[in-house]
């Protein structure tokens, strides 16, 4: 017999577990990234605008969806569906994000099982184990297959104790710890020679630039994927939450997590960048491009840190455990979307369901790791380039086409019953039904024109 449905017991308990899924790799890594490659402060300008103005209205969506549903995000969005192609058209919507959920964090995995084996390389350099250490940092496949394994195993873990004593209970725990890591390597990285040049490339916007389509349309792309959207992880998520909570503004608390966690990893990462150029570290091609986008953190700061000695290595271990825990965060959502669909829908136990789920993601992986080139960049395209931005779409679609208005702002109103009047009624119901479908789809069509 499944269990009962879990619940949130706190608004704080939410906030973290909704923040935990947003705030992943894409935010610690992807964003400082983005920005050094698009002009600095003129996209962090524009992703702050494009966050709340567009990110913000489809994650309320989905949040909704699924407090409205209060199931998995298959059932969640039958539930609005008023007749049988509806019905069919929500299957196929909740399950493609199902899949969706469960490639990305195949993938994700092994990403985040590289953050581990880095994490654990500089204990190996202090305890005097070269060979281990080589083997950590070293790309093979023995080290892939076990540190995948190790970080799956973490995940299956809190997912299996459920939503209280499992998501909220360690996100509770894994974002201030996260925070706190942050904000002290912040401190010691803006105290080192060349940080200035960096917060200055990062705070003072060429405004010239914040109109270039490409930067619109990278920090559109980023707004959306950084809050974990597209993938049924907020539906499932938005279940949880209580009727009695105001879920508008749980959403914006969210919303501002992710956002201010993007930027401080902005602070950190790009100032460290111009520290690494002043001790001679090349950072960008004489056009002003970026070099090593994809691999910046396991090229340029592992150097950066070699460069600090034995303070480095302290650095090392506390940036890359910075990165395992934010991983942790968000591969514990990805997972919870497919256990909560197989629990309710087989009405399997949620230990059972946990484990079946989770082999087959590892195997997934596994295939991956043997098949590296030929399926890693695929499998990233496949659910990030083409299911989470199709999915987000939808499910605007269901929210502001498929859902009677009167029913939507009945659900709203649970929460507070003032919200008609207040401005956030009066502006996204318009904004999910027509900009946010249009500006997702934008996105969409940029990256494959």
């Amino acid at each position: 017999m499944a269990a009962i449905r879990g619940v949130f017991s706190s608004n704080f308990g939410f906030i973290m577990a909704a923040a935990g899924s947003a705030v992943g790799l894409g935010n610690i890594w992807g964003f400082p990234t983005q920005a050094a490659s698009n002009g600095g402060a003129a996209f962090l300008l524009m992703y702050l605008v494009l966050a709340f103005c567009l990110a913000y209205p489809a994650f309320m969506a989905e949040i909704l969806i699924g407090r409205y549903g209060q199931a998995n995000a298959v059932s969640s969005l039958q539930k609005i569906a008023n007749n049988a192609w509806q019905k069919k058209f929500a299957i196929t919507v909740g399950l493609m994000g199902l899949i969706g959920a469960s490639l990305i964090l195949s993938f994700y995995s092994i990403v985040a099982g590289w953050m581990m084996a880095h994490t654990i390389e500089p204990i190996a350099v202090v305890v005097n184990m070269p060979n281990i250490a080589h083997w950590l940092t070293d790309f093979s496949v023995s080290r892939n297959l076990v540190f995948t394994a190790v970080f799956t195993l973490f995940t299956m873990f809190i997912i299996s104790k459920g939503v209280e004593n499992g998501i909220e209970k360690w996100s509770k725990r894994l974002m201030p710890f996260m925070l706190l890591i942050l904000v002290l390597l912040i401190i010691y990285v803006l105290t080192l020679d060349g940080a200035k040049a960096g917060v200055i490339a990062y705070l003072s916007p060429d405004l010239s630039r914040i109109f270039e389509p490409n930067l619109l349309l990278n920090a559109l792309g980023q707004a959306f994927f950084s809050l974990s959207l597209g993938s049924g992880v907020m539906i499932i998520y938005g279940s949880y939450i209580a009727k009695k909570e105001n879920i508008v503004s749980l959403g914006a608390y969210v919303t501002c997590i992710d956002v201010g966690i993007a930027f401080l990893s902005g602070l950190l990462i790009i100032p460290a960048m111009y520290v690494a150029q002043a001790q001679g570290v090349e950072i960008f091609n004489q056009q002003g491009q970026l070099l090593s986008e994809d691999t910046l953190v396991f090229t340029v700061l592992p150097h950066l840190f070699t460069q600090m000695g034995s303070v480095g290595l302290l650095c090392a271990f506390a940036f890359f455990a910075l990165m395992s825990v934010a991983s942790l965060t968000s591969s514990i959502s990805l997972l919870e979307a497919p256990v909560s669909y197989v629990v309710e829908r087989f009405n399997v136990s949620r230990k059972r369901s946990t484990i079946v789920v989770s082999v087959v993601i590892f195997l997934i992986s596994t295939l991956i790791i043997t098949n590296f080139s030929t399926l890693f960049g695929l499998v990233i395209t496949i659910s990030t380039q083409y299911s989470q931005p199709i999915v987000a779409m939808l499910c605007c679609v269901f929210v502001g086409w498929i859902w009677h208005r009167n029913s939507v702002l009945n659900e709203l109103k649970q929460g507070d019953i003032t919200v008609e009047n207040s401005f956030f009624w009066k502006v996204w119901p318009w904004y999910t039904k027509l900009v946010c479908p249009i500006a997702i789809t934008a996105v969409f069509i940029h990256k494959f024109v």
